[in-house]
């Protein structure tokens, strides 16, 4: 691989790192910030960023193209993950019971309470917050799809 290449991977995955950077810590800063505690879909989200920042880096110190093209692989994931929580917010679509409002047809007061008592704090159904009529998961969806395309391109760096 020459120089020139060596050098472009690694310039590209550093951007693509920081995005990751930037994704993670603005949803650390909403949460302990601004006070939006976050769902367990929000939290599974996190995870793809928090991968592609540790990849990032190991291309950033080896300019090897295959970790990137498994960076991009894991935001391709946080975007699907993105647009299944968007989806759920939306009611599109049921999202994981543990952490969405269910029917309450034919059930016990007993089961009832029960599924109350049990029920997150936060609902993965409900939109915590969003701006130009996307919710932080449809962010996430799109700025991960781009960080996507972002690898695959230092993946396809050539001389």
């Amino acid at each position: 691989m020459t120089a020139r290449v060596l050098t472009a991977v690694r310039a590209r995955g550093l951007v693509a790192t920081l995005g990751s950077a930037a994704l993670l810590g603005g949803a650390l800063a909403f949460q302990h910030i601004g006070g939006l505690a976050p769902c367990e879909m929000c939290i599974w989200q996190r995870w793809p960023h928090g991968i592609a920042i540790a990849l990032g880096l190991l291309v950033i110190w080896t300019g090897w193209r295959r970790l990137a093209l498994l960076a991009a692989v894991v935001l391709a994931v946080s975007t699907g993950l993105g647009l299944f929580h968007a989806g759920v917010e939306q009611g599109w679509w049921q999202g994981p019971l543990a952490c969405t409002s269910s029917g309450v047809d034919g059930m016990s007061t007993d089961d009832l309470m029960a599924q109350i008592m049990s029920a997150p704090m936060v609902r993965c159904d409900e939109i915590a917050w969003q701006f130009l009529g996307l919710s932080m998961a449809a962010w996430n969806a799109v700025f991960s799809a781009l960080l996507t395309l972002l690898w695959l391109w230092a993946a396809r760096a050539r001389a």
